[in-house]
C-alpha cells in the first residue's frame, strides 16, 4: 500500500496540505520587509537563519481573502526546485501519512482554490484534505520576480 506524507496546514477555515519533502519548515510570523513594485500577493522578504524568503500570501494568491497576522498564523517554508519561498497560512497542524487509495481527482473548484493549484482531495476520518501543487502556484512569470527578489 503507497502513503504520502504531508505537512497539515489552515488557510481560510479549510485544511491544506503540501509534500512533506518540499517543507523545510515551518516558522512563526516576523516582521517582513517590504519590496516595492511586486505582485500585492508577494507581501516582501524575511531573513531566517541566514536565508532570505519571498514571503506570500496564499490566501491572495488564490484570490480569496487576505491573511490576518495573529499568535496563530505561521511560515510554511518551501523548497520549489531551486527556488526557497516562504507561505503565509492561518495555522500549521500536523504531518500526516495518507493512503494514495484515500486520494481523488480535484473538482474544478473547491475551498475557492482553482483546481489547476490542486494535486488531489484526501477523504480523512478527520474530514477533506486539500493537496495542494506547489509548483503551479506561481506561474513563470512569478518565478522570474521572486528570483530576482532573492538575486538582490
Amino acid at each position: 500500500m503507497a502513503e504520502k506524507k504531508v505537512i497539515i496546514f489552515t488557510l481560510g477555515g479549510e485544511k491544506y496540505g503540501v509534500d512533506v519533502e518540499q517543507v523545510l519548515s515551518i516558522e512563526k510570523m516576523t516582521t517582513l520587509t517590504r519590496i516595492p513594485n511586486t505582485e500585492n500577493f508577494i507581501k516582501g522578504i524575511i531573513n531566517i537563519r541566514g536565508v532570505i524568503y519571498p514571503v506570500i500570501d496564499l490566501l491572495e494568491r488564490f484570490q480569496i481573502g487576505t491573511s490576518i497576522i495573529n499568535e496563530e498564523t505561521r511560515l510554511c517554508l518551501v523548497q520549489l526546485d531551486e527556488m526557497k519561498v516562504a507561505f503565509i497560512v492561518d495555522g500549521a497542524e500536523d504531518v500526516a501519512t495518507i493512503d494514495m487509495e484515500k486520494i481523488e481527482q480535484a473538482p474544478h473548484l473547491v475551498g475557492g482554490v482553482h483546481a489547476e493549484y490542486i494535486n488531489g482531495i484526501a477523504k480523512l476520518e478527520t474530514g477533506i484534505l486539500i493537496l495542494l501543487n506547489l509548483e503551479r502556484v506561481l506561474r513563470d512569470d512569478h518565478i522570474e520576480k521572486i528570483k530576482q527578489i532573492e538575486g538582490a
